[in-house]
């Protein structure tokens, strides 16, 4: 039956592996292995050119009316200004009035420790296209995100007032566009409104587009054991959240093209809420229109490897000197729980916890309030493990126990497998006898692991999700806990530690078994390498206590020495 156990354990060991796959896929934007696909969003059957807006259907395939698409525009001299927050380093462009750079004061980039994370930018050289645009359809000629805007003289930084304001004005079609952004301390929620007012002599039926637009490319950093998703998402009330795949978008703007179809067909959902978002690994843009307010949303292919998620929302009709006001929210910034909750509902589960999510966030939730206490997430870890040592303490001393008595029982298991080698099943049948006549439970010794397996996995996706983890120091050379280990100290500890626990562990008969046990402690810390140097962290703490807990047992049931002569 030892030969089961072992079994057992390979089995535990490689359904951890294939859901951590799993679980990789599924954030980097692939389909969860468990289940089908879910719906990306509510995708039209058989949408006409009638039913899209107005100046959509006024050209073929709806080509020129749609946010991004080429138009000619008159020469001119545009130029960028730069509002500085104490959060924010803001670049908005007066051709458009596009939001074309935005740098987070505080937070590092993940790559190069030297400079500060940058969300939206245009860098050629790379093929960067992160870019926040808005503008008007509905009719011909109406300002859009390729019109030029005059900006309003005004502070452009924050200095000692709470908010700073940029105010661009765009006149043309016989419409009149002025956007506001207004920057606040502290605040990564950008307010923006639009005033659309009719400065022609007939009636407009004008419609606010907002769209964020992003290239195909991977991350900088991304590999294959620290891959994150990047690409568009959405939310409403109605379909919940959904994540997208730039390659998706790639296959059905090939597909449109080849069928004719305008490509607002694709991904069209219709709402009264919700929001549209770029996620990526710790950070998130979201668009969040003004809530009760008829909306379209969108997904298209704007140009080669770019890609755009926006909405539509109809400002009604407007009579000749009318205005209406619209007023929407864009937030970029880090993914913190406590920031998402309070932006709009469900921007929160941009942070990906992956298939675990429900155990994953009670543990995020636990830690944060240990750290609240402690102020190091190195330390607040250790605590965290010796938490949930001491919470399932009973079933692995148990277990430990279970374990114990099998190697005092050894002897008689290996006399057993002498007398019946050649009949496997009298093997199994002694073997189970014995263990019914020493009380040993054959699956204690599991136990402990595939209830801790779980919280591993969850705890994985918390350290790869939460970016209050991300930069955070413990000691010494740790001076991130979501980044490998650089001195490749935390794995050759828990190398050590996994040994020392194989030594205790009941030895196999088979040989081949017993060189196999030590080599995963190998073929683990090989792994950790490139683990989050926090998990890593975790596990050592884990094996540790195990040790010791494990020690203490096997003492209590080590038989008693011969007595000497």
């Amino acid at each position: 039956m030892d030969i089961n156990k072992r079994t057992i354990l390979w089995i535990v060991f490689a359904v951890s592996l294939f859901i951590l796959w799993n679980n990789w896929q599924v954030s980097t934007g692939h389909p969860s292995m468990f289940a089908p696909q879910p719906a990306q969003t509510a995708k039209a059957p058989e949408a006409k050119t009638s039913e899209l807006p107005a100046a959509a259907a006024a050209t073929p395939a709806g080509a020129a009316a749609l946010p991004g698409a080429p138009a000619a525009a008159e020469p001119f001299k545009s130029e960028r200004i730069t509002v500085t927050t104490d959060v924010y380093r803001v670049d908005i462009d007066t051709l458009g009035g596009t939001i074309k750079r935005l740098e987070l004061l505080k937070f590092k980039d993940g790559v190069d420790n030297n400079k500060n994370q940058v969300l939206f930018d245009v860098d050629k050289a790379t093929g960067k296209t992160y870019l926040a645009e808005t503008g008007l359809i509905g009719a011909a000629g109406l300002p859009t995100h390729q019109t030029g805007f005059v900006a309003k003289p005004g502070p452009r930084m924050l200095n000692d007032a709470n908010q700073v304001q940029l105010v661009l004005e765009a006149e043309q079609g016989g419409v009149k566009l002025t956007k506001t952004f207004t920057f606040k301390r502290g605040d990564y929620v950008i307010d923006v409104r639009h005033d659309v007012t009719n400065t022609g002599a007939a009636p407009v039926a004008p419609q606010l587009y907002m769209q964020l637009v992003h290239d195909g490319n991977k991350p900088a950093g991304d590999s294959f054991f620290n891959s994150s998703y990047t690409g568009p998402t959405l939310y409403t009330a109605a379909d919940k959240y959904h994540k997208l795949k730039f390659e998706t978008l790639e296959k059905e703007d090939a597909e449109a093209a080849k069928t004719g179809k305008p490509l607002v067909q694709d991904h069209p959902t219709k709402a009264d809420n919700g929001w549209v978002a770029i996620s990526q690994h710790f950070f998130v843009s979201a668009f969040v229109p003004q809530d009760k307010l008829e909306r379209t949303i969108f997904t298209k292919k704007v140009a080669a490897n770019q890609y755009a998620i926006g909405t539509i929302q109809p400002l009604g009709t407007l009579a000749p000197g009318a205005t209406v006001s619209n007023q929407a929210k864009l937030f970029s910034g880090p993914q913190e729980s406590k920031l998402l909750e309070t932006v709009t509902p469900g921007l929160e589960l941009v942070k990906d916890y992956g298939m675990l999510a429900v155990i994953a966030k009670p543990i995020f939730w636990v830690m944060d309030h240990i750290h609240s206490v402690l102020g190091n997430w190195g330390w607040t870890i250790i605590v965290f493990t010796i938490l949930i040592k001491l919470l399932f303490f009973p079933l692995s001393a148990a277990g430990y126990r279970s374990m114990a008595k099998v190697k005092l029982v050894t002897p008689k298991m290996q006399a057993i497998r002498e007398r019946y080698k050649g009949d496997p099943a009298k093997m199994n049948q002694a073997t189970m006898e014995l263990y019914k006549t020493e009380k040993i439970n054959p699956l204690g010794g599991c136990l402990p692991i595939l209830v801790q397996m779980p919280v591993f996995i969850a705890l994985y996706w918390v350290l790869q999700a939460a970016v209050e983890i991300r930069g955070a120091p413990w000691i010494g050379w740790i001076t991130n806990l979501a980044a490998p280990d650089p001195w490749f100290i935390l794995p050759v500890l828990y190398a050590i530690s996994m040994y020392i626990t194989t030594k205790l562990n009941p030895a196999p008969a088979d040989p081949m078994q017993a060189k196999m046990m030590l080599f995963m402690p190998l073929a683990f810390s090989v792994m950790f390498f490139f683990f989050p140097s926090g998990l890593v962290l975790y596990w050592v703490v884990n094996n540790v206590l195990s040790i010791g807990q494990q020690y203490v047992i096997s003492k209590k049931f080590a038989p008693p020495e011969p007595a000497k002569a």
